[in-house]
């Protein structure tokens, strides 16, 4: 019997363990960002559903009752291990991305699941009491596999010093390069890559890869990619902390640097606003004197800043009509500030399908457009999208979830994006329950929330007719983009 429940408990806990993983991976082993997940709908029924709560529950009850917690147990963990197979089926298991880190926590935590289960059986003298350990290393799962990221931390630290160490001395001897730095709290993607597909017209230019902008994905660019014949190479630069950037900036020394907007993305690891203005403004004091720096004209952050900086400036965006467009507008200054006539920057643009960073157009059913913006999202594109869907034709919906990592500031954004909403779309589907109330006070019966994938779409089917334009906004299920997007 003992055999069978171990069985058990090691085939629900592998799945644990790998979730576990999984978050921790998604969150970039940053701790703040990790446990701000925990004040999220989802992140609170992690805990707060009627499983973990009734395991909780049989703690105690073991003391008087143990036989009803053993069969309690059988009989959850039979039920739970149904549910692995059938994930397993439908390929619904969360694991994280393999990479020699992961492969190495997972060893960590396969062996210590391995190691408590002899530990259990040498320790309890029968199955009663068996079950009582087995439910406790249950419980406790999320805590041990956190511990076990946390423990292998500090050996990340050094290796990931050493990656820095390799890639500074490396930067160092390319006398020659000229580096762009991009940051902001939004449009650093588009506007890399608008850069970069114009400055390529002319010059040798390297950029940082997709997801690529914190200071071990910048560093193996450099030791992998950055080759002595690169005349520029273009840097986007993220940060959940001050003195994030300054980092970046002392390994790739910009001499360029473009802050492309500000506003309360990640405030909860920062801690107030004040705190994400100083952590971007670190691109620009780590400019040298015959530095030049470039700023959002549409971001009133930026335009503070703008005359704060001391060294060659430039506003950029300043007759957008449209939010969002100011992107190419900025890769254009710059181009133009080196040196790029304007025939060459315009026969460069020609290449740019789409000049509206951060979404792609797409085919859908029914005769139906679809704009999927699920690269990510903050308060300000949403915004802008909004107000580009705005200008299109047909009737308009919107799916996206609640936006995270705001901070204090969460409610009064919601609210703000909602007013936008039911300013713009007909029907507005929400995937999140974080701050659907909020968003709902402001739209009305036209927000419905609604967060299984097939029956999102079959809501959409109902509901438009050819020629309606769907916006997906930020994390929608890649389930639902498959039924909507045709291939």
């Amino acid at each position: 019997m003992f055999s069978f429940l171990a069985f058990l408990w090691a085939f629900r806990t592998t799945k644990s363990i790998l979730f576990w993983l999984y978050l921790w991976q998604l969150k970039e082993y940053h701790t703040g960002r990790f446990l701000d997940h925990f004040r999220t709908y989802k992140g609170k029924q992690l805990f707060f559903n009627p499983i973990f709560g009734f395991k909780l529950v049989l703690i105690p009850i073991f003391f008087t009752l143990p036989v009803f917690v053993f069969f309690a147990l059988v009989f959850i963990y039979i039920g739970e291990a149904i549910k692995v197979v059938f994930d397993l089926l439908r390929k619904r298991i969360k694991r994280p991305v393999l990479t020699s880190k992961t492969i190495l926590l997972i060893s960590a935590g396969l062996l210590a699941e391995v190691l408590i289960i002899p530990a259990i059986f040498m320790s309890a003298p029968n199955i009663l009491k068996a079950s009582f350990w087995f439910l406790i290393a249950d419980v406790l799962t999320p805590i041990i596999t956190s511990a076990i990221v946390l423990l292998f931390q500090p050996f990340a630290v050094l290796a990931r010093n050493q990656i820095i160490k390799k890639a500074k001395k490396k930067r160092a001897k390319l006398k020659n390069l000229l580096v762009i730095g991009i940051t902001g709290s939004y449009g650093k993607t588009s506007t890399k890559e608008f850069l970069y597909t114009i400055l390529s017209e002319k010059f040798k230019v390297l950029k940082t890869a997709e997801h690529q902008n914190s200071e071990i994905g910048v560093s193996l660019c450099i030791l992998n990619d950055l080759k002595p014949e690169y005349e520029i190479f273009i840097v986007e630069m993220g940060a959940y902390n001050r003195g994030g950037i300054k980092l970046l900036c002392d390994i790739v020394k910009p001499k360029i640097g473009i802050l492309t907007g500000i506003n309360e993305q990640h405030m909860a690891t920062f801690g107030s606003l004040e705190n994400i203005i100083r952590g971007k403004y670190e691109l620009i004091e780590s400019l040298p004197e015959d530095g030049t720096a470039f700023f959002n004209a549409k971001n009133k952050y930026c335009l503070e800043l703008y005359q704060k900086a001391k060294i060659k400036k430039f506003l950029y965006g300043k007759n957008i009509q449209l939010a969002g467009l100011e992107n190419i507008e900025g890769a254009k200054m710059v181009a133009r500030e080196m040196g790029m006539t304007e025939e060459e920057i315009e026969r460069a643009c020609e290449g740019i399908g789409n000049k509206f960073g951060g979404i792609q157009i797409k085919k859908g059913i029914d005769g139906l457009k679809i704009i999927d913006a699920t690269y990510s999202a903050n308060p300000d594109s949403v915004i802008s999208h909004l107000e580009y869907l705005k200008t299109l034709p047909g009737r308009k919906v919107i799916i996206m979830p609640c936006l995270i990592e705001l901070g204090s500031a969460s409610k009064e954004i919601h609210r703000r994006i909602g007013r936008k909403i039911g300013e713009v779309c007909d029907l507005a589907i929400i995937t999140t329950k974080d701050r659907f109330k909020e968003i709902k006070e402001q739209v009305g019966e036209k927000a419905l929330f609604m967060e299984n994938p097939k029956e999102i779409f079959e809501k959409i089917k109902e509901f438009c007719v050819l020629g309606d334009v769907v916006l997906l906004e930020s994390r929608v299920p890649k389930e639902l983009i498959n039924l909507l997007v045709i291939s």
